[in-house]
């Protein structure tokens, strides 16, 4: 064999196709591969998890891996032995000899990445070092429950939900009182709502894995957590009262059946319609409370056995509804005249056509034909007693856990469902219209099982079974809603039915079983289904209107496997739940809608804060998209300006370490904001390298996000990481924003701490920081004193001081109009002061910018002030104040000059500072102290008592050094407590045009 390494395992490959193996299409043979292969080993050293197991050890492994017993079977037992390496251990660890170590994958990545897209809580992979125990769990594993199909897991379930009590007691009368024309057109109205309804439902269900909840975790997860739980309580209500609704049904059928088993009596003394006034026994309301709430106990100890109890139960109430159709069907095509009752015709067109016309009555509460009753029906009172026949399309959706595959079984099962008792309701509303009279439809409750063959009394049995099967169903799943909506931890008053995993809702199905008693104790069936038809189409409406949504945003993660859908049809299916609404009753629709409100914005206010990937965020971020597009990369027009201030966070001072912002910056960029309407971008910056840094900036970011949103600050947080704040603000000021949502004005504080400390980097770093905004056309505004801004809570009085000296777009103006919409300024007054020459026409100058003032619907005070710029000191004057301190400025800068001078000799080179040539004009550099100290004087002369001056900020002057503009700011700064110096930028931001 060849002793190269390479060709010594071709020559392998090559060899293995004698076993087996099969050929590549460039003629080599490949053997399958073996549990005792390299790979396989090197695989199994790095899964820690792995099920594999043999019998055979492989001897002498390689140094990073340990001896794992390998099985020939994935399915194997695990029986493993381990054997620690008796090697050193390797610079690379224990993954050195893995085929994936170019791309850094441990083994258990794809699994822990499908759990952690599902929202499960999975622990950090880990992969074994040197040294360390791999336990690898024995025996065999844990055996996968139960998975139901189709038929059995969505079908069957909705089926057995949606044929409930309507259809069996009160169906006929509803063809009897509505006639087969407005019964058709009923069951089509309410099988179209549904039938869309499924359809939406079908697409959020195939959109991805299903959590418990069932409805309200699709509505959620597509309408955000406030709407989510709104409709998901709302739901939980609609499925309690149910209950209550199927077991009413049931007693109400056992007491038609046995009436010797009523406690009390009640007498019907007269039909409507009727010659003949004729005795009908009805049930006393009073019978259908005792044993409701009996009924409600029994079911609640069984519903407290727990799903595998139900599991077993369930079944059986499926045999008498299959039983009980068959008979009613059979009955219907073998009555005939008077057989098996009185009033029964058989089926025949003349019936139908004396039943096809509607002939609405007024009844008693038991629904019998009276003149003098208290209840008047119409077509909208029959839409609210019928539409719970049609609910239930939702039971297959409750049970995705137990689905082998959601994305098949939820749309094929419910939609066949919804059709199927559809279609039946359908032909059912023809046959009954066409079996028997008026009268009789009307005044036979139990109709059904009075034409059922043949075995009318198993009919009666098989409805009583039925209906409390649907309020098993009700029962099991209201208090699973309820802990699903109480685990996702949105509202704290929920807490007391969390449950964990694998747990029975012990305490939520105790309030779901007190609920159900409550509204079996108002006893009357049709005052009920009204209230359920409300919550369940509340419930529709929020799935169809979640399917609007998310269809007409397309978002990339909207790709559901049920193609058959649009968002018009969700959109037609909303506004049909919500007509339907309507129809029913206004008054029941405006409390639904009230009580979804109330939770809505209780969740809103007390709730707390998730992100769930809901569709409004979705919706929110293509309106954003449009919007930004909307406008355009053109300069915004003068009376759409808004400040988009870019907050400088920690320069030049000093902070707690737990205090990402000095919180008076925060303060006062809320104050550049009218009505807290606009956007601040607070940024601060990181000196380092980005690869060692990058994880100390999301910390950073999340703790300043934190800080803003403490200060009730809208804006957003942005660290940087850069070699230094030079070029990290200039990266900023070039990137930060999209289109016309840029920052346009930098804030920051100015550095009171470079002279005092000694920080000689300062100067060129805020020099540098000035001159790039001017270069990148962003206005600026810089705080001195700012540990003295008052917050929204310190009451000022005084003035608001403007020296104007050049024209900057009218920002400063601005400035301080916004600062008068602040509590705290509010009783604070303008007062402008234009700086001029000492040969201007003061006066003229005072009336255009009163003028201007006045047309830019701003009130202040005008003041002129010429200046002669000169270096003659007036004595007297407050700039007596700061003489020493022009004294000492002029004396440091004659030194700074002397010793650059002494330098560039030394050096034989121009004078250099900062890194660049400049060139020092002697008399320009007194001319301009001279002009600081006299704004100074001026400043403290008219201003010293101010609650805050602004004042156009000079830009440093071209070829001086950075340290001769910090002095000439110190100087024209000294003594003034608190100031805003402002340097606007190369546009208007106020105009005197509507």
């Amino acid at each position: 064999m060849s002793s190269n390494p390479e060709m010594g395992a071709d020559d392998d490959v090559e060899a293995a196709g004698a076993d087996g193996g099969f050929r590549s299409p460039i003629g080599r043979k490949y053997r399958p591969v073996l549990a005792n292969d390299r790979a396989v080993l090197e695989m199994s050293s790095i899964d820690p998890g792995s099920s594999s197991s043999s019998s055979s050890v492989i001897p002498d492994p390689p140094p990073n891996l340990r001896k794992i017993n390998v099985g020939s079977s994935l399915n194997a037992s695990s029986d493993a032995k381990e054997g620690k390496s008796s090697h050193p251990p390797q610079p690379n660890g224990p993954q050195q000899d893995s085929k994936l170590e170019l791309f850094g994958f441990d083994s258990l990545v794809n699994i822990l990445g499908l759990k952690s897209m599902t929202g499960e809580q999975v622990a950090a992979p880990s992969s074994p070092r040197d040294g360390e125990d791999i336990t690898i769990p024995a025996g065999l594993p844990k055996p996968p429950a139960l998975r139901l199909g189709t038929m059995m897991g969505v079908f069957i379930p909705c089926l057995q939900s949606i044929l409930g009590i309507i259809y069996y007691i009160r169906f006929s009368w509803i063809v009897g009182m509505g006639g087969i024309g407005g019964t058709l057109l009923l069951v089509a109205l309410c099988g179209t709502c549904t039938f869309l309804t499924a359809i939406s439902l079908s697409a959020i269900a195939t959109n991805g894995a299903m959590k418990g909840g069932g409805p309200y975790y699709l509505i959620g997860r597509a309408l955000g957590p406030e709407v989510g739980v709104s409709i998901g309580l709302c739901f939980f209500l609609g499925n309690a009262v149910a209950g209550a609704l199927y077991v009413l049904g049931a007693v109400e059928t056992f007491l038609k059946a046995v009436p010797a088993a009523g406690i009390f009596r009640e007498t019907i003394t007269q039909v409507n319609g009727t010659t003949i006034a004729q005795p009908i026994e009805s049930p006393s309301s009073h019978d259908l409370q005792i044993y409701g709430i009996v009924v409600t106990i029994v079911l609640c100890f069984i519903v407290f056995g727990g799903v595998k109890m139900i599991n077993r139960v369930a079944p059986a109430f499926l045999i008498p509804v299959l039983f009980s159709l068959i008979c009613i069907y059979l009955g219907i095509l073998l009555a005939r005249e008077d057989h098996p009752a009185e009033g029964i015709t058989g089926l025949s067109l003349e019936t139908l056509k004396d039943n096809w016309g509607s002939e609405y009555q007024k009844t008693n509460d038991a629904g019998i034909p009276e003149p003098d009753g208290s209840v008047s029906w119409n077509f909208n009172a029959l839409v609210g007693l019928f539409f719970p026949a049609v609910t239930g399309i939702m039971a297959g959706s409750n049970r995705s856990s137990s689905l082998k595959d959601t994305q098949r079984s939820i749309p094929l099962g419910t939609l066949a469902a919804t059709l199927v008792t559809t279609f039946m309701y359908l032909v059912s509303v023809i046959m009954f219209g066409a079996l028997a009279t008026r009268e009789k439809l009307l005044t036979d409750r139990l109709l059904t099982a009075t034409v059922a063959w043949p075995f009318p009394s198993l009919i009666k049995i098989g409805i009583i079974l039925s209906t409390m099967g649907a309020a098993l169903q009700s029962l099991t799943g209201a208090p699973r809603l309820l802990a699903a909506i109480a685990n996702d931890d949105i509202l704290p008053i929920l807490k007391y039915f969390k449950v964990a995993d694998g747990s029975e809702p012990h305490v939520a199905t105790l309030f779901t079983a007190f609920l159900c008693s409550g509204c079996v104790v108002i006893g009357n069936l049709d005052l009920i289904t009204p209230t359920v038809t409300m919550f369940f189409l509340l419930c529709y409406a929020g799935v169809n209107l979640s399917c609007f949504l998310l269809d007409l945003l397309d978002a990339p993660s909207w790709r559901p496997r049920w193609k058959f859908h649009h968002w018009s049809l969700s959109l037609v299916g909303a506004l049909l739940c919500i007509v339907i609404m309507f129809l029913i009753s206004w008054s029941f629709t405006v409390v639904s809608l009230a009580l979804a409100s109330l939770i809505y914005k209780y969740v809103s206010l007390k709730g707390k804060a998730g992100d769930w990937g809901d569709g409004f965020k979705s919706a929110y971020f293509q309106l954003a998209l449009r919007s930004l597009r909307s406008l355009g990369a053109s300069q915004v027009h003068p009376k759409n300006w808004y400040p988009i201030p870019l907050v400088f966070c920690r320069p030049w001072g000093r902070l707690p370490e737990n205090v990402p912002c000095h919180p008076k910056l925060a303060d006062f960029a809320n104050c550049m904001k009218k009505k807290g309407r606009g956007m601040s971008i607070f940024v601060s910056i990181l000196d380092g390298d980005y690869h060692e840094c990058a994880e100390d900036a999301k910390a950073a970011c999340k703790q300043l996000s934190t800080y803003i949103d403490y200060k009730n600050c809208e804006g957003v947080a942005e660290i940087v990481v850069a070699p230094n704040m030079s070029e990290g603000f200039r990266g900023i000021v070039q990137t930060m924003g999209l289109g016309n949502l840029k920052p346009n004005i930098v804030v920051m504080r100015y550095p009171e701490i470079w002279r005092r400390e000694n920080l000689t980097e300062i100067p060129a770093t805020f020099v540098g920081i000035i001159n790039d905004c001017i270069v990148a056309n962003k206005a600026v505004v810089i705080m001195k004193g700012l540990d003295e801004w008052p917050n929204e809570y310190q009451k000022q009085y005084g003035t608001i001081d403007l020296y104007w000296i050049v024209r900057d777009g009218g920002l400063m103006l601005l400035l301080s109009q916004l600062l008068l919409t602040k509590e705290s300024f509010e009783s604070c007054k303008i007062q402008v002061f234009c700086i001029a020459e000492e040969d201007a026409d003061a006066e003229g100058l005072k009336a255009d910018v009163k003028k201007f003032l006045y047309d830019l619907r701003m009130q202040a005070e005008v003041f002129v002030i010429t200046m002669k710029w000169d270096a003659s000191v007036d004595p007297g004057s407050p700039q007596d104040e700061s003489l020493d301190a022009f004294t000492s400025a002029k004396q440091r800068i004659g030194d700074y000059l002397t010793q650059m001078k002494a330098s560039a000799e030394r050096e034989g080179t121009p004078l250099m500072a900062d890194g660049k040539t400049v060139v020092v004009n002697e008399a320009q550099v007194e001319k301009f102290l001279y002009t600081t100290l006299k704004l100074n004087s001026i400043i403290l002369r008219y201003s010293r008592m101010a609650a805050v001056v602004f004042v156009s900020l000079p830009p440093p002057p071209l070829s001086h050094p950075a340290y001769f503009y910090m002095e000439y700011m110190d100087l024209l700064l000294e003594n003034i407590p608190r100031i805003l110096l402002v340097r606007g930028y190369r546009r208007d931001v106020v105009t005197l045009f509507t």
